[in-house]
């Protein structure tokens, strides 16, 4: 009797544990979700009205004080959430995600102004699908992707590399060929971020009694973020490589 006990109340944290690293897992991508629908409802609002887009552009056509407070101060807030994430209290973490969240939608709004609607909703479409079916290979596969992790951070140090030379040189061969290449390094980098994410929450688990609540809600503000950054630049590579200019 005492075994047949023991049976069900090792189930029973088993199905425990595994609610954890699912409502983990949920947590990460709703955070995902969210800055995805910020960032859309802020391109969409300064990219089809003048008098918002009017903040970021002087009547001269120059970028004002706004316009590079929104293009560059993205950038900042990431590595602000990177670095301070110990430091960062829980509500201190959510706010900077949202206005990273805000702030990149606001300077995604040039893209409206650059390229078509039909070229943008197909290729946000076409990310939107790459994303999914990356995440879900990621989630499910039982090969171990992390020994694929040094590999693409070199792509990616490479990627950045390349871009701040091709900054100098302007080349749109040169960018034309970069962006085949962030497509499929990006795409890579989702299915191993999504199992990296998917470990993290495994690991709440079996440390439940040394992650507190709160660590765990910024681990999943912090992967929302990763994911975040995968889908954005699938998008951007898709729309330097199939986007249609006006």
């Amino acid at each position: 009797m005492e075994e047949q006990n023991y049976h069900y109340q090792d189930k029973s944290i088993f199905v425990q544990e595994q609610s954890v690293s699912k409502k983990f897992f949920a947590n990460v991508f709703t955070w995902m979700f969210v800055a995805l629908g910020l960032s859309t409802l802020a391109a969409y609002l300064f990219g089809t009205n003048l008098e918002l887009m009017g903040f970021l552009v002087t009547a001269e056509g120059k970028m004002s004080i706004f316009g590079y407070v929104a293009m560059f101060a993205p950038l900042g807030l990431v590595l602000l959430m990177g670095f301070g994430f110990s430091k960062l209290s829980y509500p201190a973490l959510i706010g900077v995600f949202i206005l990273y969240s805000a702030l990149t939608g606001i300077s995604l709004s040039f893209i409206l102004l650059a390229y078509t609607s039909a070229s943008v909703v197909s290729c946000f479409a076409a990310a939107a699908g790459i994303f999914g079916i990356m995440a879900v290979l990621g989630y499910t596969t039982d090969v171990d992707l992390s020994k694929f992790g040094p590999i693409l951070m070199v792509g990616l140090v490479g990627l950045i590399i390349a871009s701040v030379i091709n900054w100098f040189l302007n080349s749109p061969t040169f960018s034309y060929v970069m962006s085949f290449f962030g497509v499929a390094l990006f795409t890579a980098l989702t299915a191993y971020d999504v199992q990296k994410i998917k470990r993290i929450g495994e690991g709440i688990e079996v440390n439940g009694d040394q992650v507190t609540q709160v660590e765990s809600n910024k681990m999943a503000i912090v992967g929302a973020l990763t994911l975040y950054l995968d889908f954005l630049n699938i998008f951007l590579f898709l729309l330097r490589i199939f986007g249609g200019r006006k």
